[in-house]
């Protein structure tokens, strides 16, 4: 019982560990979830070979593999939660990125910097249905650009990757 609860939390702890120093260090193949999927292998592999019953292995694989795939993007927010660095942008334009057929809304600002330089990337956090050109947007971007690419495809980037807010309101997650 004590073997196998300590597996369980050192598996876990692995998966964790491996994606949030891979986000730190901006190594894309421990920050992606890849080698918290091999450890939630790992940990199956041991616990057949420990002789736990099928039933466990199974669902030890599956939490395993659902924290792997949960991990990049936690792991994300506690590097921007440290490392951060807020800065305030204006909306220069939106555009309503519905897709066809009634699908879910999403609008896209385009937004400059203070010092009036465009932003490469649209800004999807923040940005909605009430939003007009020229409201101010807070963004949190990563200066060092270490957030790896694939964490970053999921949401909006700025540098890296940007949590919008409206100043007055609270923060969405990195998450949301």
């Amino acid at each position: 019982m004590g073997e196998g609860l300590l597996a369980g939390v050192l598996g876990a702890g692995a998966i964790v560990g491996a994606t949030l120093f891979g986000a730190w260090t901006g190594r894309p193949a421990l920050a992606d979830g890849e080698a918290g999927l091999v450890c939630a292998g790992a940990l199956a592999l041991y616990l057949s070979f420990a002789g736990a019953g099928r039933a466990l292995i199974g669902i030890a694989a599956l939490l395993g593999v659902c924290l792997a795939l949960q991990a990049p993007q936690a792991a994300a927010g506690i590097v921007l939660a440290e490392r951060g660095r807020v800065q305030s942008v204006v909306v220069t334009s939106i555009e309503d990125g519905r897709a066809a057929e009634g699908g879910h809304a999403r609008y896209l600002c385009s937004v400059e910097g203070s010092d009036g330089v465009p932003l490469k990337v649209r800004i999807w956090r923040g940005c909605g249905e009430a939003t007009r050109p020229g409201d101010a947007l807070a963004v949190v971007a990563d200066p060092e650009g270490r957030v790896p690419r694939a964490v970053r495809r999921r949401g909006p980037v700025c540098r890296g990757r940007c949590v919008t807010w409206r100043p007055g309101s609270q923060p969405s997650s990195p998450e949301a």
